[in-house]
């Protein structure tokens, strides 16, 4: 058997994991949670048929880092129980990239440009070339029950 798919499907069972793992019932005081000083802090209601409650809550961080190439941080904070990270997409005049868990973690691995979450899921992001810096746009996350029911997250952002 080849390593290489199989060392790439585990990585991507294991961020699965470690992403639906985060999922926690839904705080009515986390969508009034101020911007966190190093980063912007966004809580956004879903609206799902079944329970109106459910909330998202995703934070993307821009703050310079001392590496070469643009890019930004996002962590997922809170998610609606049963939801885990399916998609994610940045879409603005100029262009659009989408990319799925399993490209993401490809692109953690091979430092491709796009969306990337790390082997063991601890870091994850979004690398852009130096042509897209200061474009305006909006990046969605999308996330999928085992029903196959998705909720999404977008927010308007500058890219730095």
């Amino acid at each position: 058997m080849n390593k290489k798919p199989m060392f790439n499907g585990l990585a991507v069972l294991l961020v699965l994991l470690l992403i639906s793992a985060c999922g926690t019932k839904a705080n009515t005081e986390a969508s009034e949670s101020v911007p966190s000083p190093i980063g912007q802090e966004e809580s956004a209601a879903t609206n799902d048929s079944v329970n109106t409650e459910k909330e998202i809550l995703i934070i993307i961080d821009q703050t310079p880092k001392p590496i070469e190439g643009n890019s930004f941080d996002f962590h997922v904070k809170q998610l609606p129980e049963g939801y885990s990270l399916s998609e994610m997409q940045w879409k603005s005049d100029k262009n659009q990239i989408v990319n799925t868990l399993q490209e993401a973690a490809e692109h953690g691995g091979n430092g491709g440009d796009g969306f990337y979450i790390s082997g063991n899921g601890q870091f994850s992001g979004f690398m852009y070339p130096d042509t897209m810096k200061d474009e305006q746009g909006e990046v969605t996350f999308t996330f999928r029950n085992e029903q196959g029911k998705a909720l999404t997250w977008k927010k308007e952002i500058t890219l730095k």
